[in-house]
């Protein structure tokens, strides 16, 4: 006599289909490239005509475990209103990959201005960063109003297939890897491919 497989069964093979989908669909975010939006290596500023902030100043390259430290200045009016100041960053390293947003308060400085630091990954490629300002009353701004405003590349940078930056000796080793069939990256992204499989895997047992 054929029986037909039950309800539960069906459900877990329709589970497992989809946790399968889904581990492959996270795999292919992971290790698809992600390309600039702008030109390879040019730096790219946001105005701060009209808004709050006075001055902004900063390195014009990243380079890996070096701090990359930012200084601003705001008007007097939002100096003395309370103003708190946040500077969201998001760092891409070579491997194509953008870390999430994260995001850092400023501190105030002896001269009256906002100050913080961060310090890039051994791989960067670039870091973008906007500004919010947090205003007394909980309102907050966000320069710009969306996206991120500003870019710098880092000092040993591969996008769109080719190396760039000022640290010659760091781009000729990495080249000379690339050339050996070592991706930039490339372990991260293996280990994560595995870190997938391997959970999904464990779930179908």
């Amino acid at each position: 006599m054929r029986h037909d497989a039950s309800p539960f069964m069906r459900s877990d093979v329709h589970e497992s289909s989809m946790r399968a989908v889904a581990c492959l669909l996270v795999c292919a975010v992971l290790i698809a490239p992600i390309t600039s939006a702008g030109e390879s290596g040019v730096n790219e500023d946001t105005t701060v005509e009209g808004t709050e902030i006075q001055e902004i100043i900063y390195p014009n390259e990243a380079s890996s475990g070096t701090d990359f430290e930012l200084t601003l200045a705001l008007t007097e009016e939002a100096s003395g209103n309370g103003t708190n100041v946040s500077w969201i960053t998001q760092i891409c390293i070579n491997s194509g990959v953008c870390y999430a947003p994260e995001s850092h308060s400023m501190l105030r400085n002896s001269d009256g201005g906002w100050e913080a630091s961060i310090v890039p990954d051994d791989t960067v490629t670039y870091v973008n960063w906007r500004i919010e300002l947090n205003w007394a009353d909980g309102n907050k701004t966000s320069v710009p109003d969306t996206g991120f405003g500003w870019k710098v590349w880092s000092d040993c940078w591969y996008d769109s297939g080719e190396w760039g930056g000022s640290d010659q000796n760091c781009i000729d080793e990495s080249s000379s890897e690339e050339d050996s069939g070592i991706l930039p990256g490339f372990g991260v992204m293996a280990s994560l491919l595995a870190i997938s499989m391997a959970g999904l895997m464990g779930r179908r047992e």
